[in-house]
């Protein structure tokens, strides 16, 4: 404190309505606030370069493949091959039902890492609770298909997300209880899950009839299409209306308050009257929720049934996905799109520019490969550091010794 403003505070504290109190003081101006538009662009600016780097580095790599073929090379290969696979996802309305359909599984689970990412977990599990969810919507829907349809979707889908609920409160007990760090556990209950639906669909859940050991038909309790559509199920629309649901929850509800702090700090959070462990099992039984449902929209919408061997990479994708989306919602509603697009597109790339399919995996290990050297990233194209909340990025590298306590 300067010896001018101590004189101003001692003649404050000698007379608080003299002369002194009521002369204007002196202020500092508030920072300029930042417009809506420009805190998008920071935020999205990473994710953004990242795509755009991957579709680059992806291009080099489909140019060096055809020196090891016997198709001429082609400097313009690159462009036949993403023009076909943009026109393979959007270029008509069975193509975008098609990039929707693919990324309404995405969107969930998306959004089940997401929620994990805002408390400081790392929900790894999720393709263990993507299963989980798959199988109980299967079960319960092969043992309701002959109920109205209503009452036969509303149990299948209560079933499989109970199921995905439950899944995703072990670790969050564990982790809350034993400090056992999620991603250890999530780890392990993904190869289990695995092994219960070979053991149930080959056993008690399996249906007799069929060459190949499978649960039965779902019957009435198949998500119907929308009207006017051609499978555009409504497992779709699920999806999208659960993103404003959830950026409700994390933006406007004290548990999404609680979630946010729990994520930023556990012991102010305790400090505050806040208890982490319940925090910590809440968000890991709603990740789990989510990631069940979109097993659930995967069997009720597409498949309609789940064998021994059912295997889909779409609870790791869903990593990726939270990643490129910032762990936001609305971000993680445009990275399932972009992954679904690239899903619905690889086909038709294929057919045209006869690049495998393979390629889209190429190109989401890079992308993820650039969110994760970020700092390389934003010096590269020099961009201004963004950081608000809880770090997604701290929160997959931090270490195993962390933990939250009760």
């Amino acid at each position: 404190m300067t010896d001018a403003e101590g004189r101003i505070q001692r003649e404050l504290e000698l007379d608080p309505t003299g002369p002194v109190a009521a002369a204007p003081q002196a202020s500092i101006p508030p920072p300029p606030a930042r417009s809506l538009w420009a805190r998008i662009v920071q935020v999205s600016a990473v994710p953004i370069a990242a795509v755009l780097l991957a579709f680059l580095v992806g291009s080099i790599f489909i140019l060096v493949s055809t020196l090891f073929t016997s198709r001429e090379f082609d400097l313009l290969l690159p462009f036949t091959a993403y023009s076909s696979l943009f026109f393979g996802a959007f270029g008509g309305v069975n193509p975008i039902v098609d990039t929707m359909v693919a990324a309404a599984p995405l969107i969930l689970g998306g959004l089940a890492l997401g929620l994990g990412f805002k408390a400081g977990l790392f929900n790894i599990g999720a393709q263990g609770q993507f299963l989980m969810g798959a199988l109980g919507a299967a079960a319960v829907g092969a043992s309701v298909a002959g109920l109205p349809a209503p009452i036969a979707i509303a149990t299948a889908v209560l079933a499989g997300a109970a199921v995905g609920a439950v899944y995703g409160f072990i670790p969050g007990m564990l982790k809350a209880f034993t400090g056992a760090h999620e991603v250890v556990t999530t780890i392990m209950l993904n190869f289990i899950a695995a092994a219960i639906i070979a053991y149930l669909v080959a056993g008690p859940l399996g249906a007799e009839g069929f060459a190949f050991a499978r649960t039965g038909p779902i019957g009435n309790a198949a998500l119907p299409d929308v009207p006017g559509t051609r499978n555009l199920h409504l497992g779709v629309l699920l999806a999208v209306v659960a993103v404003p649901i959830v950026w409700w929850i994390l933006a406007r509800s004290t548990f999404g308050f609680e979630i946010r702090t729990v994520g930023a700090n556990p012991n102010a959070a305790r400090y505050a009257g806040m208890r982490p462990a319940v925090v910590t099992m809440t968000t890991m039984a709603a990740s789990g929720l989510l990631a069940g449902l979109a097993g659930v929209v995967e069997i009720l919408g597409v498949t309609g049934f789940i064998n021994t061997s059912y295997g889909t990479s779409v609870g790791f994708d869903a990593i990726s996905v939270a990643l490129l989306g910032r762990a936001h919602p609305v971000g993680i509603l445009f990275s399932a799109i972009l992954f679904g697009a690239m899903r619905a597109g690889a086909p038709e790339m294929q057919l045209d520019a006869g690049i495998p399919v393979e390629i889209i995996d190429v190109l989401q290990g890079i992308i993820l490969l650039f969110l994760a050297a970020d700092i390389l990233v934003r010096r590269l194209l020099r961009i201004r550091v963004a950081r608000a909340g809880v770090d997604e990025l701290q929160t997959v590298t931090r270490s195993y010794g962390e933990q939250t306590g009760r």
